[in-house]
């Protein structure tokens, strides 16, 4: 019962902190929470981890990216009942990453891209702004 928990707990601190940031922000604003370190931004992501595929066009990357987050999904249920019911850890590191899965499958359905808003920097050295689901 702990690993679905756990996955829903992510579901909705995700959503939570998104919506929280659509509706408090404008599209790239940003709030500086450690100057120079850390930023609070709304930007959307079209494509996966870091901007990849982003580029593809939004009738072909958005049926993608539903059909591999669905694909990831069902790879994480199956995967746990046949090889880590009993091995808790792991087991929770599947639910960490269900919970992303489902939280970006939601903001892919809503928007066609996903919420990013965490932004790690140090002065004009850039990660890409992520989520909690990530």
């Amino acid at each position: 019962m702990s690993f679905y928990l756990t996955a829903l707990a992510v579901v909705l601190l995700d959503q939570a902190t998104k919506e929280w940031i659509v509706r408090h922000l404008g599209l790239g604003q940003n709030i500086p929470v450690i100057p120079g370190f850390f930023d609070i931004v709304f930007v959307f992501n079209p494509g996966a981890a870091f901007g990849i595929l982003a580029g593809l066009p939004a009738g072909l990357r958005n049926p993608f990216f539903v059909l591999i987050s669905l694909a990831a999904i069902v790879l994480i249920f199956v995967y746990r009942s046949r090889y880590l019911r009993e091995k808790r850890l792991a087991s929770l590191a599947l639910a960490l990453i269900l919970g992303g899965a489902i939280g970006n499958l939601i903001d892919r359905l809503r928007y066609a891209m996903v919420v990013d808003f965490l932004d790690v920097h140090y002065h004009t050295l850039h990660w890409p702004a992520f989520n909690v689901a990530d």
